[in-house]
């Protein structure tokens, strides 16, 4: 549960930071409309990325790698649909928007230690 809580929290300043760069992903007016896209985009993440991921390693591999960044930009498109607030205006603003966030939760990631390397027994 507490690493489900890590990473909506950096969902949340990775999406963020997109919306503040970015002029084509927008949050709308209302601050807590980034709070549930990041959960959206978290849960989406979390349970049917790596579905998907599955039924196209085949194009995956092909493309070497190329297929699994389209799949982070579907994420993101469906956050865009499932949350009415939170808008990616054209594909290309969410091909922006997917690597801004994957290098922010990258970034995010090296600062924020792994779960039980702080802990000692």
């Amino acid at each position: 549960m507490s690493k489900l809580l890590v990473r909506w929290i950096c969902n949340v300043i990775a999406l963020f930071v997109a919306a503040w760069i970015l002029s084509g992903v927008s949050y709308g007016d209302q601050w807590w409309t980034l709070f549930i896209a990041a959960a959206v985009f978290t849960l989406v993440n979390a349970w049917v990325k790596p579905i998907l991921a599955v039924l196209s390693i085949p194009f995956i591999v092909v493309t070497l790698g190329l297929f699994y960044f389209l799949i982070n930009v579907l994420m993101l498109y469906l956050t865009d649909w499932i949350v009415p607030d939170f808008e990616i205006k054209t594909f290309w603003w969410g091909v922006l928007a997917a690597i801004i966030v994957s290098i922010v939760n990258g970034l995010l990631n090296l600062v924020l230690p792994e779960e039980g390397e702080g802990r000692q027994a």
